[in-house]
């Protein structure tokens, strides 16, 4: 199959194929075909399985041929929960829209509301945004959305964990009623289904990867090691394996900086990526990392899925996340495309409830190496996998009230600080 039996028009086939893509992905090849054909559509997809442009394709296609966007009008709306996953979008949308005449622009908080203000002006064809930012800019009347044709929730699951759903239901409720409507999610968990009962009409469903399951193409395994040598331990098999390009999750803002600080010291080149970073600040690390001038990048879980770096070959767990599904979207950084990969978690015996879940999770024992001279005092206890169905932890809802005053929008994971769901371990 081909990018061209499709239904695609040649300006964007044109640009497809310059980015070195000749047959489209499973998610591509299921969901662009019922987009064109203008039906809604209800799709489970990790990232890294090309979803991105199972939407954008055919969504540009649609739009060029109607009319433009007038003033602070939008036609397609596509909703993320990260900048950095917004961001991703817009460029994507840049990428394959490039030989078309439509406008499109990314809005998100943590940069300046004016110059989104001053771009949503001449109307767009497509808008990526925050859900914080968008709210924001709608109340100012800087976009409106009668013209609207299509929305996009992108990653579904991770808006309603980050506490978004009151903002979601806000903006369904200001959208025409007359709209094709497109949810992407890893997965279908029961509070999508609730979700897509008041958004999707008869929509087709689409399931390219089986819930909460590890792609055979990343080789996991764990090192068990104490607390205090997880950092030397490290740093020997980033220098004893010459790993050049590393993604390293940490629990906590203060464990990115330090972590980062010790490469650093050690003459590794490391950036840590987090909520207290500021945009450019994130921008920098993160353009750093993709052209090689900045070996490891010490991130939290902003960045564990919307981070769109091919062929990454290495993602690192310096500390087990303590939610379960985490560890699944952590390491889909990784193996993607095709591409084969490896994840390695540095687990010590104060995380083996952590290590427990998600091995109960995954339904798989991941694979222990010891590695030499460190070698744990707090033995990592012997794991047998726990056959009960498992139950993940529902996200906490998100307090009502005051919005700090903060007119910007969305905080560093694109929302508000009242609906953070980790606030403490970002």
């Amino acid at each position: 199959m081909s990018f061209a039996s499709l239904g695609l028009s040649t300006p964007i086939l044109e640009a497809v194929a310059e980015q070195g893509y000749d047959t489209p992905s499973p998610i591509q090849a299921q969901a662009i075909p019922a987009v064109i054909e203008g039906k809604d559509v209800m799709a489970a997809a990790q990232t890294g399985t090309g979803k991105t442009a199972g939407f954008t394709l055919p969504i540009l296609d649609l739009l060029s041929r109607g009319e433009r966007a007038g003033a602070n009008q939008v036609r397609a709306l596509i909703l993320t929960p990260t900048r950095e996953l917004a961001a991703q979008v817009a460029e994507s949308v840049a990428t394959y829209g490039k030989n078309l005449p439509l406008r499109s622009a990314v809005v998100f908080g943590g940069v300046k509301i004016n110059p989104q203000m001053m771009k949503l002006r001449q109307g767009v064809d497509v808008l990526v945004a925050t859900p914080g930012r968008l709210m924001d800019l709608y109340s100012q009347n800087a976009v409106t959305f009668k013209h609207l044709e299509v929305l996009v929730l992108d990653e579904a699951d991770r808006m309603l964990d980050m506490g978004f759903i009151h903002d979601i239901r806000k903006i369904l409720a200001v959208l025409p009623k007359q709209r094709q409507n497109l949810l992407f999610s890893a997965t279908f968990s029961d509070e999508i289904r609730q979700l897509a009962k008041g958004l999707v009409n008869n929509p087709v469903e689409i399931s390219v990867s089986p819930r909460n399951t590890t792609t055979k193409l990343v080789d996991q395994w764990i090192c068990p090691v104490d607390k205090s040598k997880k950092s030397a331990l490290l740093t020997r098999l980033i220098k004893d394996n010459s790993w050049e390009q590393v993604l390293v999750f940490t629990r906590t803002k203060h464990g990115a900086n330090r972590l980062t600080r010790h490469l650093e010291g050690k003459g590794i080149q490391a950036a840590a990526i987090h909520g207290n970073k500021s945009q450019g600040a994130r921008t920098k690390a993160l353009s750093g990392f993709k052209d090689g001038s900045i070996r490891i990048l010490v991130a939290t879980d902003i960045a564990a899925r919307g981070l769109d770096i091919d062929q990454l070959p290495q993602v690192v767990n310096f500390d087990l996340p303590n939610v379960s599904e985490d560890y699944v979207h952590r390491i889909g950084r990784t193996g993607r495309a095709g591409a084969s990969g490896q994840a390695v978690s540095l687990v010590s015996a104060d995380e083996f409830k952590q290590l427990s879940d998600i091995e109960r999770l995954t339904q798989q024992l991941i694979t222990r190496k010891q590695i030499e001279g460190f070698e744990p005092v707090n033995e990592l206890p012997e794991s047998r996998l726990n056959k009960r169905p498992f139950k993940p932890k529902k996200p906490k809802k998100p307090k009502v009230g005051h919005r700090d005053g903060q007119r910007s929008g969305d905080n560093a994971q694109g929302h508000r600080p009242n609906a953070r769901r980790h606030a403490k371990a970002s």
